[in-house]
């Protein structure tokens, strides 16, 4: 079988932990920010973790 080519868009927004964890970055972090609350900014800065079917489809993109 032929090797899996990486999909490059989402290797630059998906990390992967050492213990093969996904992790993403938070959206609504980029512009209006006056308007929104210090907890909520800081929740939008920490990253999220990606489970489920979606990090089933994640990882075979990868080439995981």
């Amino acid at each position: 079988m032929p090797k899996l080519k990486t999909h490059k868009a989402t290797a630059k927004r998906v990390k992967i932990t050492g213990s093969g964890k996904l992790v993403r970055e938070r959206a609504f972090g980029n512009h209006m920010l006056s308007k929104k609350s210090k907890s909520r900014k800081r929740n939008i800065n920490t990253p999220a973790a990606v489970t489920g079917k979606t990090a089933k489809n994640l990882k075979r993109a990868l080439g995981v």
